[in-house]
């Protein structure tokens, strides 16, 4: 497979994750992971479909891999965050959650995940 394919991957994940399909999405996004490791669009977008379709602790797992390989990611922290707290670590969610409204605090999405935390 070469660059064209990986791409068309990418574009069809996003696709059936805008269309609510986040399993598929899933499917997809994680054979192009495979062919592209180093990508963190593509693992960002398996992040997202994978915690959307339920799967956090894996979810979380792709969330922590972009946050090491951009640690500059403000959506990464946030995803991470989120799936810290889903798994009951309430003191490392908080942790990612401040690091992503640090980054971007015009995010609402983000503020109130924080608020609701912290609260």
């Amino acid at each position: 497979m070469d660059q064209h394919d990986v791409y068309a991957m990418l574009l069809r994940g996003r696709d059936l994750l805008g269309r609510g399909h986040h399993h598929q999405a899933a499917t997809v996004l994680e054979r192009a992971s495979l062919l592209e490791p180093e990508k963190t669009s593509i693992r960002e977008d398996l992040a997202r479909a994978l915690y959307l379709s339920g799967q956090k602790a894996r979810a979380g797992e792709e969330f922590a891999r972009v946050v090491e390989l951009d640690p500059s990611n403000d959506y990464a922290h946030f995803g991470l965050g989120l799936c810290h707290a889903a798994a009951g670590n309430r003191k490392r969610a908080l942790g990612h959650l401040k690091i992503a409204v640090a980054m971007r605090p015009d995010s609402e999405d983000y503020q109130h995940a924080l608020a609701r935390l912290a609260g």
